[in-house]
């Protein structure tokens, strides 16, 4: 459990940065200047660490809950489902709104102006979904683990 809520805590605070600084940031440049950074950013992205974290966390919540429902421990489990939940709803955002913008900015070299403006306000709105859920899961898996550990305790006394 403490895995899956390190690796969803890390997501969550990527979203996070993403909502609170880097567009913030990046919405004060000009066009050719968002449009590079966001290539870059995008490009930059996509390596191990990030894929072992992002894929991981799921992964992880998955095979926590099930063991859960293996062992009889059972105080946990609404939580951590709810955590499954949320981060797949998060994985759903994802792939069928962010990576498409991101891949549509990617493909783009001409007409920035039109290309920013259909890319920044969708991606911006859906990454502070994205930030949202995944929070909520990270909040449902720190609750179950608070769940799991009063349950431990009193069975251990």
């Amino acid at each position: 459990m403490f895995a899956a809520t390190l690796a969803t805590g890390l997501i969550a605070g990527l979203f996070f940065a993403f909502s609170i600084a880097v567009m913030p940031g990046l919405r004060q440049a000009d066009d050719a200047t968002f449009v590079t950074a966001m290539q870059r950013i995008n490009s930059a992205i996509l390596n191990g660490w990030f894929a072992l974290a992002f894929v991981g966390a799921p992964l992880l919540i998955a095979a926590t809950t099930a063991l859960h429902l293996r062992t009889g421990t059972r105080a946990a489990l609404p939580w951590l489902t709810a955590a499954l939940v949320l981060y797949v709803a998060m994985l759903a955002i994802t792939f069928a709104v962010n990576v498409p913008l991101n891949n549509t900015l990617d493909a783009a070299h001409t007409q920035l102006p039109a290309l920013r403006a259909h890319f920044e306000d969708k991606w911006v709105r859906w990454n502070l979904v994205r930030t949202l859920t995944t929070t909520a899961a990270l909040a449902c898996l720190i609750r179950g683990v608070l769940g799991y550990s009063s349950v431990s305790s009193a069975g251990s006394s």
